[in-house]
């Protein structure tokens, strides 16, 4: 059974339930969204709010099929909803030109196209075509936007090598360069960690960290494992089975009882102060 953890007003702005409530302002709220594919007998994500707050980094959390990139798609218009609305700013993104939208958030899908020929800084120069005009030269705000990507991505040593010359995670970088190019001040990231080694799943994370505090970028990232996002991420996202299961920090979100009802998981959860995970098997060893 879904767990929601806050109230929210129509304006945009949620407050978490509890003692502590406190207004916050959401960048992108989804409001009665039904969504579905074709090939589905009924909707795959059924959510009647959900906001993602503006300038912090949130992450949506929960097992194989519970609705995290389906969500996504719906937030970045890729997939129409069925029923409900998604708003950026106020502004409703189904109401925006493709271009419009791309100015103001990023989106990096796990189905990213083959391009192995390209090198890692046309790769990049892709990212600025919301910002230019179909025969625009490229100007010295493209070249600025292109290198200041390449560095936070820490790919500018890459630049001129093919993707097909790059390992998985310096694949990874590259194309997340492209998606900063954007220079948007929202920015979606589905599984961006997914099959990368330890070294580059810090690394991709350290980069969006960075780009948050310094940029104020807000940005929402599907991540696989739960511990990786209570200690990377400000607000969690918890979806189990296309409902929204629980919503705030992730001291409040991470529970016994979260791990339990969403994961199918008994485990200890400890804050000291990070989100500590510990199966009680493991436990249980220990004290014998």
């Amino acid at each position: 059974m879904a767990r929601q953890g806050l109230d929210a007003d129509v304006e945009g702005s949620t407050e978490p339930t509890g003692t502590d409530r406190v207004a916050i302002d959401s960048a992108l709220v989804a409001e009665d969204l039904a969504l579905s594919y074709p090939t589905s007998d009924e909707a795959v994500v059924d959510c009647s709010r959900l906001d993602i707050p503006e300038g912090a980094v949130t992450a949506l959390v929960g097992p194989n099929g519970s609705g995290k990139s389906t969500l996504l798609k719906a937030l970045s218009n890729h997939l129409t909803p069925d029923d409900g609305a998604v708003y950026l700013h106020g502004e409703s993104i189904q109401s925006m030109s493709q271009k419009e939208l791309a100015r103001e958030l990023g989106h990096l899908s796990q189905e990213n196209d083959s391009l192995n020929s390209i090198t890692v800084e046309d790769l990049a120069y892709h990212g600025r075509y919301p910002h230019r005009g179909f025969f625009d030269s490229v100007t010295a705000d493209d070249r600025d936007a292109v290198d200041r990507a390449l560095e936070l991505a820490g790919v500018d040593d890459l630049r001129d090598a093919e993707l097909g010359q790059l390992s998985g995670g310096q694949k990874q970088l590259a194309w997340i360069a492209m998606v900063l190019a954007q220079d948007t001040d929202v920015l979606l990231l589905d599984e961006p960690t997914t099959f990368l080694d330890l070294y580059h799943q810090l690394r991709v994370l350290e980069t969006i960290r960075q780009l948050n505090e310094e940029k104020d970028v807000t940005v929402a990232v599907v991540l696989h494992d739960i511990s990786q996002a209570a200690r990377f991420a400000d607000y969690l996202i918890a979806l189990d089975d296309g409902e929204l299961y629980d919503w705030g920090p992730p001291e409040n979100v991470v529970t016994e009882e979260l791990l339990a009802d969403v994961f199918d998981v008994e485990a200890a959860v400890r804050h000291d102060p990070d989100v500590r995970i510990q199966p009680k098997a493991a436990l249980s060893n220990e004290s014998e």
